[in-house]
């Protein structure tokens, strides 16, 4: 992590993924699954992380609500979105955001890094490559 994240982190307590996004590790992730198939694979692996606790999940919005504790008791929300963009493509946004209102140092940056070095390698045969 670059130390401009870390600075960028003293005032902000929450980061996102978007297809807008200027850092090519924020960027959606795309896989070649229909956004049923994807949620199953997504789901069952999320809830096998661990540190993070599934909240709550609403299949047919395609959210996941996860809550990741600190080692200093801080909490942070994360919502990873799922949304179909064709019949066999499903897109997988990702936003952290902690509670409180100090910054985080980065850590909802490495949160969704995390996440999708995990989803990828769960689904690399399905990733798509742009």
């Amino acid at each position: 992590m670059s130390l401009k994240r870390t600075l960028v982190g003293i005032f902000r307590s929450y980061d996102g993924t978007s297809d807008r996004s200027k850092t090519p590790e924020l960027k959606t992730r795309y896989y070649q699954l229909s956004r049923d198939k994807a949620w199953e694979e997504i789901s069952s692996t999320l809830k096998k992380i661990p540190g993070y606790k599934v909240l709550h999940e609403v299949p047919t919005v395609g959210e996941i609500t996860l809550e990741k504790r600190t080692k200093f008791g801080r909490v942070m929300d994360i919502t990873v979105s799922l949304v179909s963009t064709g019949p066999v493509r499903t897109a997988v946004d990702v936003y952290s955001a902690t509670r409180g209102s100090m910054g985080d140092l980065g850590a909802n940056y490495r949160n969704i890094l995390q996440l999708f070095a995990i989803l990828d390698k769960k689904l690399s045969a399905y990733k798509v490559t742009s």
